[in-house]
């Protein structure tokens, strides 16, 4: 098991180090003169040369990526081209937004899914199944920024029964604030795990371990629960942590809709502006998490199936 989690560790580390080169790339490729952006259409050349220098874009590529890897070394992600704070306190004061945003989708969306993929796999084919099929399928093929935005004119603006945007101030009222992102996100996803679980647990529930089980006189909810379950589970404890990259560009156009605090609002503010190392900084971020998650979840998978462990 620790051989396994060192190769995982490693593994990310080289995603992360790949994932940023390509980032700087692409910055340097978008179209478009940052310091014209910053400092306006009035802006003299003497005056453009001193922000490049002082952003570091005066350098050759080489020079910079090693400076940005250097800092990242020490924990240091830049400074705000117009604030002059770091951008890590920036980054990680959005962050808890977006992340909370996430785990109420998740947690929802699993609360509803497995006990229906569960239930339709034991009524195969009956009325209950074959309508939940539909429905699943259905909340799959609606893009979650459409579900916000009818979301926010039918609960929002017509019944005026939920807050349409911002966080909220407090526990309580942060709660109520998520309900609609945290619904936009989560309704497709009801869908995935749903059916996920469903085509798992029909393979499980033949195998012959679940046959000796039920002739020992094991109620059906029992079996489900106890033995088939924990094997079913193990491909959506894996889509969920490949999941987390979709689920973080969800957020992005939620965010927006909403106008909640969070990664998202703050890297479209930050591409828009140029502002290069807020857009490191917070793709930094991300890159990070959604590697942590994706080799969380290969840990959990590798602990609950040892067999796992030999495809590393």
């Amino acid at each position: 098991m620790w051989l396994y989690l060192l190769k995982r560790i490693a593994l990310a580390i080289a995603i992360i180090a790949i994932a940023v080169t390509l980032l700087f790339l692409m910055i340097r490729a978008v179209p478009g003169d940052p310091a014209a952006v910053l400092l306006g259409p009035r802006a003299t050349p003497e005056m453009k040369a001193q922000l490049y220098e002082k952003m570091g874009l005066d350098k050759p590529f080489i020079m910079q990526i090693a400076t940005f890897f250097g800092g990242l070394l020490h924990g240091n992600l830049g400074f705000d081209v117009f604030s002059q704070r770091p951008v890590a306190d920036i980054v990680f004061e959005q962050l808890p937004y977006t992340i909370e945003l996430i785990i109420i989708s998740i947690l929802w969306a699993v609360a509803i899914a497995v006990p229906l993929g569960c239930y339709s796999a034991m009524r195969r084919n009956s009325l209950i199944d074959q309508v939940a099929g539909i429905v699943t399928v259905a909340t799959i093929a609606i893009p979650s920024f459409v579900v916000a935005v009818y979301a926010l004119l039918i609960f929002a603006v017509t019944l005026r029964w939920l807050p349409a945007i911002g966080a909220g101030n407090g526990l309580w009222d942060g709660l109520v604030h998520l309900i609609l992102p945290g619904f936009a996100i989560g309704i497709g996803w009801v869908g995935y795990i749903s059916r996920l679980i469903r085509a798992s647990m029909l393979e499980i529930l033949s195998e012959n371990h679940i046959r000796m089980a039920r002739s020992f006189g094991i109620s059906e909810w029992r079996i489900v629960a106890r033995y088939a379950l924990p094997l079913a589970i193990l491909p959506t404890v894996t889509i969920l942590g490949v999941g987390i990259g979709w689920l973080l560009s969800s957020a992005v156009f939620i965010e927006v809709v909403f106008a909640r605090p969070g990664i998202g609002a703050l890297i479209v503010n930050a591409v828009n502006a140029r502002n290069y190392p807020i857009v490191m900084g917070t793709v930094l971020v991300t890159t990070f998490v959604i590697v942590a998650a994706t080799t969380f979840s290969d840990l959990v998978n590798a602990f609950l199936d040892p067999r796992t462990r030999e495809k590393l």
